[in-house]
C-alpha cells in the first residue's frame, strides 16, 4: 500500500475482511479505556492471552482490546461475543475461570454478572443492562466492538464507507447540503449549525483552508471526547476528511490536551494507518483531493477550548481570545479560512453521510437533532458515559439510565454544561434536554458534563467551587472576567465562612450580569451561570448563609459543628474507627461522645453512620440555646 489504494481497492479489502472473519467465533472483548487501564485491564488482557495459549485454543478464540464501554464504574468490563455476555469488575484471578467455564464449557458465572440496583436481578447480556438499554448509541456504538489500533476492525464495521459515498456520489456542495438538512449542531457547547459553518468557510475564497478538531476537553469530570479518540479514532478522522472535502481544506489539526496520553497514542496510530491506506496524503483514495491531519498537543489551559484561543495556541502564541468578526471561517488559523468542530461533531458527520440526513433528522427534537453523549457523574448509582437522543428528560437519564441517587438519598439538583453550566433543581427534573430548553433554564448543553447532586449538597458551596475553577482558568485579557470573577469569589467565600453581609446577594447578581454581558469570550460570558442559577432556584440557601449564618446541608465548615444524638446512637463504633483525629470516643454498645474541639469536620463519621445519629448543627443556634 506504498502508494495508497483506490475506492475499488478499499471495497475489496472490506469484502476480504468480512469473508475471513467468523461471525460465530467466540471473542473476548476487554474494555481498555483510561478508566479500565487504571484498574488493571492491561494485565487482564495478558492473562487471557496466556490462559488461551495454555489451553491451546488460540485459533478458536479471539481477544480484542476495545475502547471505553461507557459504564466506567463497573470496570474492568469484559463482554464475550457473539452472545454478548457481560462481566463486570473483573480481576486477574477470574480469568482462568472465565475461559474454562464460559468459553470452553459455555456456562455463565453468576457472581461476575451485573446486579440491577433497583430490581436486584442479575443480568447476563450487555444489551439488557439498564444503563445501556435506555441509550441510543449512534456515535459511541462501536467503541466496545473494535480495537482502536486496528484499522481493519473499523473497516469491518463499515468504516470509511461514508467517505467512499461522499467521494463517489456527492459534490462538496451536496455534502454541505446534507449536513444542513440533518440539523447537526456543534457538540462543543455553543450548538452552532454545522452546515452553516461549513458553507461560510467554503464560500470564502482562499488558496489555503484549514480544518481543526477541538479535543481540548477541559470541563472537570467530562471525558466524552477523550473516550471517542481512544476508542474509535478513525470515526473522527473519517468525519474530518469528509469535512475537508466539503469546504476545500488541505490541512487538518487535531488539538488535544497533553493530559490524554492514550488518546494521543491511538490517534497517532490511526493517522499512520490512514496514510498507509491512502486515506490521507497527496492523493486521497487516488483522487485529486489532497488532505492530511496533524496532532497538536495543548498544555491544558481551559481557555484554549475557545476557538480563537486555540488557533493562537497552534500558532505558537499565548491562548488569548480575540474579538469577532472576523470569524474563523473568514480569517482563522494563520489568517486563512478555518472550520473548527469538536470530536463528537466530526464523529457524527460520518454517520450522517453514511445513513443520510433524513435518518439522522428523525432523532431528537425539532431544533436539536441527533444524539448527545453525556458524562454522567456525581451522587448517582451508575456513572459513566451515556449517549441519548436529544429531547430525553433529566428524569429518564438520572433514574432509568443512572439508576437513581446513591444511598437512597433525595435528588437535589443537576448541573449541565460543566463549570460554565447551570444548576437545575429537583422540580424541573422532567425538563427535556435540548439547546433551547437548557438555555431557558439558565444552563447550557456545553460539551456534555452532567453532575448529579443529592440533599447533602450545599448549592452556595457548589457555585463557589465552579466559579473558583473558571476564575483560575481566566486568561485575564478582559477586565470583566479578570477582575469580576475574583470579586465574585471573594463574596462567595465570605458567605460560606459565615461573614456574609447585607447586600452581598445583590452584589453577586449585579457582578454576574455585568460579567456575562461584557466579557470578551465564551469563558467569561458563561462563568457566572452556576451563581445565577443557584440564586434563581436556591435563593433561600444563600439567605440562610447570610442572615442566619447557617449551612442547611452542613457543608460549609465555619457554619456548623457535628454532634451525636444520644437516643439514636447504638454504640456500633463505626464512627470511632473512621475518625482521623480521635474526636469520637466510647465503648461498644455504649453512647459515643464527640469532642467538637478535636473535630475537623471531615464528614467521615456523618457518611458512615447508618442510624442518622450524627448531625450537623448551626454553631450560632447552639450558642443562642446555651444563652437561654
Amino acid at each position: 500500500m506504498k502508494n495508497g489504494i483506490s475506492i475499488r481497492q478499499l471495497e475489496e479489502i472490506r469484502a476480504g475482511i468480512s469473508q475471513t472473519r467468523e461471525k460465530d467465533k467466540p471473542c473476548i472483548t476487554v474494555c481498555s479505556g483510561t478508566g479500565c487501564h487504571a484498574q488493571g485491564c492491561g494485565e487482564i488482557v495478558r492473562a487471557f492471552r496466556e490462559e488461551i495459549r495454555k489451553l491451546d485454543i488460540e485459533e478458536s478464540v479471539d481477544i480484542r482490546t476495545t475502547g471505553c464501554h461507557g459504564f466506567c464504574e463497573r470496570g474492568p468490563i469484559v463482554v464475550i461475543y457473539p452472545e454478548g455476555i457481560f462481566y463486570e469488575k473483573l480481576k486477574i484471578k477470574n480469568v482462568a475461570e472465565v475461559v474454562s467455564e464460559t468459553i470452553v464449557n459455555k456456562r455463565i458465572i453468576d457472581r461476575l454478572l451485573f446486579v440491577d440496583p433497583v430490581t436486584k436481578k442479575k443480568i447476563v447480556h450487555e444489551k439488557d443492562v439498564p444503563f445501556y438499554k435506555k441509550q441510543k448509541r449512534v456515535v459511541f456504538g462501536n467503541n466496545g466492538l473494535i480495537d482502536p489500533t486496528d484499522i481493519k476492525d473499523y473497516i469491518a464495521v463499515g468504516g470509511y464507507q461514508a467517505l467512499v459515498k461522499a467521494f463517489r456520489d456527492m459534490t462538496p456542495e451536496e455534502v454541505i447540503a446534507e449536513i444542513k438538512v440533518s440539523g447537526l449542531r456543534g457538540r462543543g457547547g455553543a450548538g452552532f449549525p454545522t452546515g452553516r459553518k461549513w458553507a461560510d468557510c467554503r464560500g470564502t475564497i482562499s488558496d489555503t483552508k484549514y480544518l481543526i478538531c477541538n479535543a481540548d476537553e477541559g470541563d472537570p469530570g467530562a471525558f466524552m471526547d477523550r473516550s471517542l479518540l481512544e476508542g474509535n479514532p478513525h470515526s473522527v478522522i473519517e468525519g474530518m476528511i469528509i469535512g475537508a472535502y466539503a469546504i476545500g481544506a488541505s490541512v487538518g489539526v487535531i488539538y488535544v490536551r497533553m493530559e490524554y496520553p492514550l488518546a494521543v497514542k491511538h490517534i497517532k496510530i490511526a493517522l499512520k494507518k490512514a496514510r498507509e491506506y491512502g486515506l490521507l496524503g497527496k492523493s486521497v483514495l487516488k483522487s485529486d483531493f489532497r488532505f492530511d491531519i496533524h496532532v497538536f498537543q495543548g498544555a491544558g489551559a481551559f481557555v484554549s477550548g475557545e476557538e480563537t484561543s486555540m488557533m493562537a495556541s497552534i500558532e505558537g502564541r499565548r491562548s488569548f481570545p480575540r474579538p469577532r468578526p472576523p470569524f474563523p471561517t473568514q480569517s482563522g488559523l494563520w489568517g486563512k479560512p478555518t472550520t473548527i468542530n469538536n470530536v463528537e461533531t466530526w464523529a457524527n458527520v460520518t454517520h450522517i453521510i453514511a445513513k443520510g440526513a433524513d435518518w439522522y433528522s428523525k432523532i431528537g427534537t425539532r431544533d436539536s437533532k441527533g444524539t448527545k453523549i453525556f458524562s454522567l457523574v456525581g451522587k448517582i448509582n451508575n456513572t459513566g458515559l451515556v449517549e441519548v437522543p436529544m429531547g430525553i428528560t433529566l428524569r429518564q437519564i438520572i433514574y432509568e439510565i443512572g439508576g437513581g441517587i446513591k444511598n437512597k438519598k433525595k435528588f437535589k439538583a443537576v448541573q449541565t454544561g460543566g463549570p460554565s453550566g447551570g444548576c437545575i433543581p429537583e422540580n424541573m427534573i422532567d425538563l427535556p434536554i435540548d439547546y433551547e430548553t437548557l438555555a431557558e433554564a439558565g444552563s447550557i448543553m456545553g460539551s456534555g458534563g452532567m453532575i448529579v447532586m443529592d440533599e447533602d449538597t450545599c448549592m452556595v458551596d457548589v457555585a463557589l467551587y465552579f466559579l473558583k475553577f473558571t476564575q483560575e482558568e481566566s486568561c485575564g485579557k478582559c477586565v470583566p472576567c479578570r477582575i469580576g470573577t475574583v470579586k465574585m469569589v471573594e463574596i462567595l467565600t465570605r458567605i460560606t465562612e459565615g461573614k456574609g453581609e447585607e447586600g452581598d446577594i445583590e452584589r453577586l447578581e449585579n457582578l454576574a450580569r455585568t460579567i456575562k454581558t461584557l466579557s470578551l469570550c465564551g469563558l467569561g460570558q458563561t462563568a457566572p451561570n452556576p451563581v445565577l442559577t443557584t440564586l434563581r432556584y436556591f435563593r433561600p440557601e444563600y439567605l440562610s448563609h447570610v442572615k442566619e449564618k447557617h449551612c442547611p446541608a452542613a457543608v460549609c465548615k465555619e457554619l456548623f459543628e457535628y454532634r451525636i444524638i444520644p437516643e439514636k446512637c447504638t454504640g456500633c463504633q463505626q464512627c470511632v474507627k473512621v475518625c482521623p483525629t480521635d474526636a469520637i470516643t466510647g465503648a461498644k454498645a455504649e453512647l459515643h461522645i464527640l469532642d467538637p474541639l478535636k473535630c475537623i469536620k471531615c464528614r467521615a463519621c456523618y457518611e458512615i453512620c447508618r442510624f442518622d445519629a450524627i448531625v450537623g448543627d448551626a454553631v450560632h443556634h447552639q450558642v443562642q440555646t446555651e444563652n437561654l
